[in-house]
């Protein structure tokens, strides 16, 4: 008996193979279905553009078909059309998904001691564990049953991770740090005590640290990243900088412009009533290093560095980003941004 291949139902294993075939191929259709459940699964959603995500996921449907058969085209398949029209009548998915559902079921199943009776033994470990959450609000020092409070969380003010040294820097590399935290600090600050202690100038003697938690982010330097599976020497910072748009720009104009690097080092100035921290980074050079691909995203370069005359920034003005390297061109990184509540500039000195 001869049967058409097209009507051969494909396993998990060739339609893994053909979307990672898909995956593979810069800027391609599969990635347009993931920007498609990204943006559909988003907290904050745009009803202005939901007809484009509508139109966007037909063509994509139909763009599929390149690469499977017309077996592979089930009902299952043939629901994300519809998924847009149920956010517009539901409002965001994530209020009605089953994901928290699906891990307290986990949780239920972790209650079974006697596989025989498992209902009993959810029941029971249920109760107790309802009762002993009850008992510890009325226990002092006693913490609640639950997620355990990150020590990051905290850490508004900053504080140094131990293991730091005390060394001399270069005159040059102190007076730029000095220089730097006069402007920021000073201009923002009023006559008064705290901005004598700056005028006088932090000690020659740096204390330099390979951690510092700050923001309720954890940052590190890049030498003890490399040491290390995680990322935490990505930062970013907002400034305004004088741009031009040629050497015969005659009309330059000041305007936000952020820059992307890494922690190279931390420093925590001494001006003796207080202490004020620093990273010293590798900045991308916003001209030649950063680019923005076809699908919209900004890549940044760091063969390609600039502003080594500035830079230090206040450890209070960092926000932590993580770079994730491009599969097709190792050189780029996609920085993806931490969001956090930023502290003010008074808020940086360290007592």
């Amino acid at each position: 008996m001869f049967v058409k291949a097209s009507s051969v139902p494909y396993s998990t294993f060739q339609v893994r193979q053909r979307m990672d075939l898909i995956l593979s191929r810069p800027y391609g259709d599969g990635l347009k279905i993931e920007f498609f459940f990204n943006a559909l699964c988003s907290k904050v959603v745009d009803v202005v553009a939901l007809d484009k995500l509508q139109n966007d996921v037909v063509v994509t449907l139909c763009l599929l078909e390149k690469y499977f058969p017309p077996s592979f085209f089930d009902i299952m398949l043939h629901l994300t059309v519809h998924l847009v029209r149920e956010v517009r009548l539901c409002g965001p998915v994530y209020l009605r998904w089953m994901y928290p559902f699906e891990r307290f079921m986990k949780v239920l199943k972790g209650y079974v001691r006697n596989r025989n009776r498992p209902e009993g033994c959810i029941a029971e470990c249920y109760i107790a564990e309802e009762a002993i959450e009850f008992c510890t609000e009325y226990l002092s020092n006693i913490d609640a049953i639950g997620i355990p409070i990150s020590a990051n969380i905290d850490q508004k003010v900053g504080a140094p991770i131990p293991g730091g040294q005390v060394v001399a820097v270069d005159s040059n590399l102190w007076l730029h740090a000095h220089h730097y935290i006069e402007d920021a600090i000073g201009n923002n600050e009023p006559i008064s005590e705290t901005l004598k202690w700056i005028a006088h100038g932090p000690s020659h003697y740096v204390s330099k640290y390979h951690g510092y938690v700050i923001n309720g982010c954890r940052y590190h330097t890049k030498e003890r990243d490399d040491l290390r599976a995680t990322q935490n020497s990505g930062v970013s910072i907002i400034a305004s900088t004088l741009q031009i748009a040629s050497a015969k720009d005659q009309n330059p104009v000041f305007g936000e412009l952020c820059f992307y690097g890494i922690i190279t080092e931390i420093w925590d100035l001494d001006y003796t009533m207080f202490r004020i921290p620093v990273f010293k980074c590798d900045w991308v050079d916003n001209r030649n290093g950063i680019k923005v691909d076809d699908l919209g995203f900004t890549l940044v370069d760091f063969n390609k560095t600039a502003h080594k005359s500035d830079p230090f920034i206040l450890a209070s003005q960092a926000k932590q980003v993580f770079y994730v390297q491009d599969q097709h061109d190792p050189r780029w990184a996609l920085p993806q941004v931490e969001a956090f509540d930023a502290m003010d500039d008074s808020d940086a000195i360290c007592i």
